[in-house]
């Protein structure tokens, strides 16, 4: 399995085997790929006494006896996907200080849709992640200090209780598992749907059809902006002169005025439809002070 640069192999077999496997492995990066394994990330894992970390989980295999369906052991050998403990205490501590529940003093001048939708988007992209783990579930800790942490900030913010605010904003929406509580804020707009910002209502199950969608990044266009290109040309575009340029600027074009009352800089202006042109430094200074400047070439 592999991911960018993050790679999991998979071998059943002995632990001289797989030593062997993975020298030979950092042999071919050396001398075919120029490449050196890391020591310390290149790990060889039991996964039925231990755990392999991949890409955020901890991937390890059941064996439990006492397990038995149909008249066999049914979950012995079945790979499973963990949510790691560290990454719960990580992030919650985000939202914690000495040990508990904190307020976000960064959100506190904000709108309360958009503190609920902040702690909504960042809890939910967390909990969407973990879902094919078998123990989700242990979200549930994370939720109530996120939780918490948001009803602080919008108590402290209001000059309230965290129960108040909890009571103001609690609702209930509909999941494929039925009924869920969450907390959301709503705000009414004419003639178009409301925004809604809302914290919670995901069911912490696993989910075993889900699928993790790698969206390929739109191309960037690196074309350069013409502005640029004009800078980058070194001439004035009034008198022709190659020499250090500067850029005028109107705000609007109205503000050039009308056709037959204005100077000839300003005609150019107007005919290429542009609110700059890329003059040196003394055409410049004979347009700020309205004196003759040489005809303009395209």
């Amino acid at each position: 399995m592999r991911y960018a640069d993050d790679t999991l192999l998979g071998f059943a077999g002995p632990k001289a085997e797989a030593e062997e496997i993975k020298e030979r492995l950092a042999q071919f990066l050396r001398d075919e790929l120029k490449l050196e394994l890391s020591p310390e990330k290149t790990l060889i894992t039991h996964t039925r006494t231990g755990a392999a970390r991949f890409l955020g989980y901890d991937i390890a295999v059941h064996h439990n006896d006492r397990k038995v369906t149909g008249g066999r052991r049914s979950v012995n050998g079945v790979i499973r996907l963990r949510v790691p403990r560290s990454v719960v205490s990580v992030k919650q501590a985000q939202y914690m200080k000495r040990g508990k529940p904190a307020r976000r003093p960064e959100l506190l001048n904000q709108d309360d849709h958009v503190i609920i939708s902040t702690y909504g988007s960042e809890y939910r992209g967390i909990v969407q992640y973990y879902l094919m783990a078998g123990d989700v579930f242990r979200l549930a800790r994370l939720q109530w200090v996120m939780e918490t942490s948001m009803l602080m900030t919008l108590a402290n913010k209001h000059r309230s209780s965290v129960s108040k605010m909890a009571r103001k904003y609690a609702a209930t929406i509909e999941t494929p598992h039925g009924l869920r509580k969450c907390f959301e804020a709503r705000v009414e707009r004419v003639d178009r749907k409301p925004l809604v910002g809302r914290f919670g209502g995901i069911p912490l199950r696993r989910n075993k059809k889900t699928v993790i969608t790698d969206r390929r990044l739109a191309p960037v266009n690196t074309k350069r902006k013409e502005l640029v290109t004009r800078l980058l040309a070194g001439r004035c575009e009034s008198c022709g002169r190659v020499d250090e340029v500067e850029v005028h600027h109107v705000a609007k074009l109205a503000d050039l005025g009308r056709p037959g009352d204005r100077p000839p800089w300003a005609d150019l202006m107007a005919s290429r439809h542009r609110k700059t042109l890329v003059v040196c430094g003394s055409c410049h200074a004979d347009i700020h002070g309205k004196k003759p400047v040489p005809a303009l070439t395209e």
